[in-house]
């Protein structure tokens, strides 16, 4: 299972060789709820896909109201946290693949500048998992595959979750480990099968249905299958 910790941790940890090794990552996310009750079940469910390997992760922005959660602030904040721990890890002498990986989970939704986000993130090495309509959409590939279009609509995507979802403590935003366990290689595959409907000349922050969750859990929080 994989490790997380509260606070800022010691990026002289870190072993570049052998077993005992130690990363860091930073996770900014839009929705205070979904997402990282989402990543605290994959990591309670999850295999690493480097057993020798310890992941630490933090939620950067757990203590932001809904104004500090929009796209373009959020890759801001984690432009600049990416900057600082980048100088501590060289500081300390950690080898490039120890060093703290910084993501941004972040939907289309309603939201302006969008694109402007995403291209922000990328030049400056900003990780970003990207969802549209919204991050719902990833939950729903965990049950079966998806089409039609969305235009944007978070609740029609929400609409295709089972009922039963919608009724647990916390209501449709609560994600329960049990709602994913055993699920990832079926989302994965569908979120593939979905993406590749979208042409490549339609920029991703266009692209609908659209969901890159897959790669955050995969290369950011170190889990192979949950």
């Amino acid at each position: 299972m994989a490790k997380r910790t509260k606070g800022n941790a010691s990026l002289t940890s870190g072993k570049a060789h052998g077993r005992g090794r130690s990363r860091v990552v930073y996770v900014f996310t839009e929705g205070k709820v979904t997402e990282p009750e989402y990543i605290k079940a994959v990591r309670q469910l999850g295999t690493l896909k480097q057993p020798g390997t310890t992941v630490d992760v933090q939620i950067a922005n757990a203590s932001d109201e809904g104004s500090q959660r929009k796209p373009l602030i959020l890759v801001e904040k984690a432009i600049a946290l990416l900057r600082e721990k980048s100088r501590e890890a060289k500081r300390a002498g950690l080898a490039k693949a120890l060093w703290p990986q910084v993501w941004c989970l972040f939907d289309r939704d309603q939201h302006e500048g969008v694109e402007t986000a995403l291209s922000r993130a990328k030049k400056a090495g900003v990780e970003v998992a990207y969802s549209h309509p919204c991050f719902e959409i990833w939950r729903v590939l965990h049950l079966k595959s998806v089409t039609g279009t969305f235009g944007g609509v978070c609740g029609l995507a929400e609409q295709r979750l089972p009922s039963d979802w919608h009724q647990v403590p916390g209501g449709i935003k609560a994600v329960i480990p049990k709602q994913i366990e055993n699920r990832f290689a079926d989302a994965k595959k569908h979120a593939l099968d979905m993406n590749a409907e979208r042409p490549d000349y339609i920029a991703k922050a266009h692209r609908d249905p659209y969901t890159d969750v897959f790669e955050f859990v995969e290369k950011g929080l170190g889990i192979a299958s949950y």
